[in-house]
Parts: structure tokens; C-alpha cells; sequence
């Protein structure tokens, strides 16, 4: 379930905004809340096979000056600007059973895993419709957390997002960007060792670069001072991709798509900082 709880808190716990530069009021400074969410995912790029799961899950935002938790990462921002904004922080992942996929049958399990590392937001300014645009461009260092913590690699994945929040409360997104991976972190998605290999899966050494291109979208909506809806949808493509010849790569495109709801139990009444 790689990104998909993260995904899902990011467009859960998104503050009302109205149309044009700045939200209607500064979202509090901490939430407490849950929310349920309904995937279908490819089980990873290249997968030829849908992996079902639903999700029950509390949060806990905190929107600090330097501490931050706000649905896309948690950890320390050390530089905000009206045009850029710097931060170290962690995000996590979902591990998936080697069962769920036949064509990693026999193989380890894609364990659950902690990103740590630095992220750069470039505030690109106005777009069409009144929405924004903005850059990201994370660079983590992964980690095995069902495995002692231990390092998977490195992946890079910058996006370029389409963003607009009209008066009546919708919130979208557009997005298009790419993963990229080291040959650790390639190797843990791709690799097939030889004592692995079988006929119609033959040993495989995987190679850094390009894991994936991306595009996706998001939507959410209030329903009251407490609910929220959203939902979510990608595509995944892995032409060109470094590893496009792995045995473990089965089909070129591939979608994942959710719906979910939130509910906010307690909020701040102090502001939080944006």
C-alpha cells in the first residue's frame, strides 16, 4: 500500500480554502481524527494484478512553526518563504504479502517501509482557473522497518501539481511527476536472486534510475465542521523505465483509485501556522 494512508490524510484533513491566495481561516493547530478509506491499487509499477484493502486509521495533525505534521510528512521545516519552503521529515509505507501477487510467489514480502530525508516546495504561483502550481521534489532515504530497519536505498520523486480550491469548498489536484530509485531500492522491487528464479521468472539484477512515471489527481469536499470526503486516483507507467525488463514487470500502465471519509474528533482553538 505504498503512499496510499498518506495520500488519503493529505486529502482527509485539506483545510477549507476559498478561491484565490489564502484560505478562508488559518486551520487549527492540531486535529484529532480517523478516517476510512476504500482502495483498488496495482500492487506496485509494472504489476499486472489489483490489490483490495480498506482502511480504518486515527490521525494526528500539528501545525507548528518548525514541527510539522500535516498529512504529507512529518518532521521539521527549516525554511518557508512565499516561494519556497524547506523541510527534513519521515513518511511511511504499507508492506504487501508476496501471496497477494503471483507473480512474486516464493519471494520475500515488500516489508513496511520509513522514509527519511529533505523536501523542497516551490510555490510556482497563479494558474488557469484560478488554481496554483507547485513543484516537489523529495529526496528519501528508505528503510525496512519489518526487517530491523534496515536500508532499502534512496528514491527521488519530484512532481509538478495543478491545484485549485473553489468557494463552495471543493478541493482538486492534477499531478504529474516520477519515481527514481537507486539500485538497493530498485533491486528490492525488481531483483529476482537465483534461488528465486523459476522458468517463467528468470534471475534478474535491477539497475538505478526511472522506477515510474506518474500521473495523478484528488479530490475532497466538507460535508460538515467534521466530515470530510475524498478520494484519489493514479496512473502508473513504466516505459522507459530502468527496469522495464524484470520478470516481476508484467504491463506498462497501470491505475489506482480510492474513496474515503474523515471525521475530525477535537481540534485547536489557537491557529495553526500554514
Amino acid at each position: 500500500m505504498r503512499r496510499i494512508a498518506l495520500s488519503a490524510l493529505a486529502l482527509a484533513s485539506s483545510p477549507v480554502w476559498a478561491e484565490g491566495d489564502a484560505p478562508a481561516a488559518p486551520p487549527p493547530r492540531w486535529e484529532l481524527g480517523a478516517f476510512a478509506l476504500g482502495v483498488s491499487q496495482q500492487a506496485y509499477p509494472g504489476a499486472d494484478q489489483q490489490v483490495q484493502r480498506t482502511l480504518v486509521l486515527p490521525y494526528l495533525l500539528y501545525r507548528g512553526p518548525l514541527l510539522r505534521s500535516d498529512g504529507e510528512t512529518t518532521g521539521l521545516r527549516a525554511l518557508r518563504t512565499a516561494q519556497f519552503e524547506f523541510d527534513v521529515g519521515f513518511a511511511g509505507s504499507f508492506g504487501s504479502s508476496a501471496e497477494d501477487v503471483d507473480a512474486r510467489r516464493g519471494m520475500p514480502r515488500l516489508g513496511t517501509l520509513v522514509e527519511l530525508g529533505p523536501r523542497l516546495k516551490w510555490n510556482l504561483g497563479p494558474a488557469p482557473a484560478q488554481g496554483r502550481w507547485q513543484a516537489l521534489m523529495p529526496l528519501r532515504a528508505v528503510f525496512d522497518l519489518s526487517d530491523g530497519m534496515a536500508r532499502r536505498g534512496w528514491a527521488f520523486e519530484p512532481e509538478l501539481i495543478y491545484a485549485r480550491r473553489s468557494a463552495c469548498g471543493w478541493r482538486y489536484s492534477l499531478g504529474i511527476g516520477a519515481i527514481a530509485a537507486d539500485r538497493r531500492l530498485a533491486d528490492t522491487f525488481y531483483g529476482v536472486r537465483p534461488a528465486q528464479a523459476l522458468p517463467e521468472r528468470p534471475a534478474y539484477a535491477a539497475r538505478a534510475g526511472l522506477v515510474a512515471w506518474r500521473l495523478s489527481s484528488g479530490f475532497s469536499r466538507p460535508l460538515g465542521p467534521d466530515w470530510r470526503l475524498f478520494g484519489f486516483a493514479r496512473l502508473d507507467s513504466v516505459a522507459g523505465a530502468a527496469n522495464r525488463d524484470s520478470p516481476l514487470v508484467r504491463q506498462t500502465l497501470g491505475w489506482s483509485a480510492g474513496l474515503g471519509l474523515s471525521y475530525t474528533f477535537a481540534r485547536s482553538s489557537e491557529p495553526g501556522v500554514d
